[in-house]
């Protein structure tokens, strides 16, 4: 049964991403009054992110973000679909990597690169960095990720992914992966989206994110610190429907030197500044500030070791 639903979703997508990107967008327009203005998808909580990140703006401000935000995640939707069928060509016109050749210069030395990135943009379409690359096309682009829990439409996501020429490994996987590739003298750039909220268990460290005291995850970089690699930032920005750039801005080719923590709190200023410049492309349905410290302190009684 999971088989035969999978190729019955999968030909339906396929078939949508064949359309081209201005019916998409039609498409993504009905959806948009659908999702915000009929089902309301998790509005409360899109709302209370925005104006509680935002307290400086005015209410006509954060409803402005707000709106942007749904018209954006039902884009986000279209854009992820019409990787199925993309050319390799049209992909690279409507993306534009920056400073790939950094990245390069590192294969070059025989070193490995992660790239740190949150919610923001169409994240998806990282999956055709390698498409960029001149010298080292051979160089194993991965994407770490958490299965999904339907079968049929996890098959689905690795299969987009896949299309660009990306590699999906499951995130308890990811170490062994690493190791492999070192022991094939294999290079690679694997990308961590480490913005997501963190369980009890795994907080380590709390940071000043956005107006809130937020608990983020490290695991991403003690993965990169350990391999050392050299560890760049994914800046993205939206320059109009269906045009993307994306800048890898380096942190550090020697992240084992630096202090523990550093990287995390490197990338989340980073990720901030990203999203000031225009805030609807972040992920604002995703409630991530629903642990808060002090039920961190009353569950652990940790509070002398939280990191701030």
């Amino acid at each position: 049964m999971n088989k035969i639903l999978y190729y019955i979703v999968y030909g339906f997508f396929y078939m949508v991403s064949l359309l081209p990107f201005r019916v998409l967008y039609v498409i993504s327009d009905f959806f948009y009054l659908i999702v915000y203005r009929l089902v309301r998808y998790r509005k409360n909580v899109v709302r209370n992110n925005i104006i509680t990140s935002f307290p400086e703006k005015s209410e006509e401000e954060c409803r402005k973000i707000e709106h942007g935000f749904y018209h954006f995640l039902c884009d986000y939707f279209v854009e992820t679909t019409k990787l199925l069928s993309i050319s390799k060509k049209s992909m690279l016109r409507h993306i534009e990597f920056r400073n790939v050749e950094e990245m390069e210069e590192c294969f070059d030395k025989g070193q490995a690169c992660a790239a740190i990135l949150g919610h923001y943009c169409n994240w998806e379409w990282l999956s055709a960095t390698g498409l960029s690359f001149r010298r080292h096309q051979e160089a194993v682009m991965g994407l770490i990720y958490h299965p999904l829990y339907s079968k049929a439409f996890d098959k689905l996501f690795i299969d987009i992914r896949h299309s660009q020429g990306g590699v999906c490994v499951p995130k308890k996987d990811i170490l062994r992966y690493l190791f492999e590739y070192r022991q094939e003298n294999r290079m690679s750039l694997f990308g961590y989206i480490a913005d997501q909220a963190p369980k009890w268990e795994n907080i380590h460290l709390w940071l000043d994110f956005l107006h809130h005291d937020t608990p983020v995850f490290t695991g991403a970089e003690r993965i990169m610190r350990k391999m050392n690699d050299a560890v760049f930032y994914v800046d993205m920005e939206r320059i109009r429907r269906g045009y993307y750039t994306c800048t890898f801005r380096l942190i550090s080719k020697e992240p084992a030197k630096l202090e523990e923590f550093e990287i995390t709190r490197i990338f989340f200023n980073m990720l901030e500044e990203s999203i000031r410049r225009s805030p609807q492309y972040y992920l604002w349905s995703h409630n991530r500030w629903k642990r808060t410290h002090e039920e961190f302190d009353l569950k652990y009684g940790q509070k002398e070791n939280s990191n701030q």
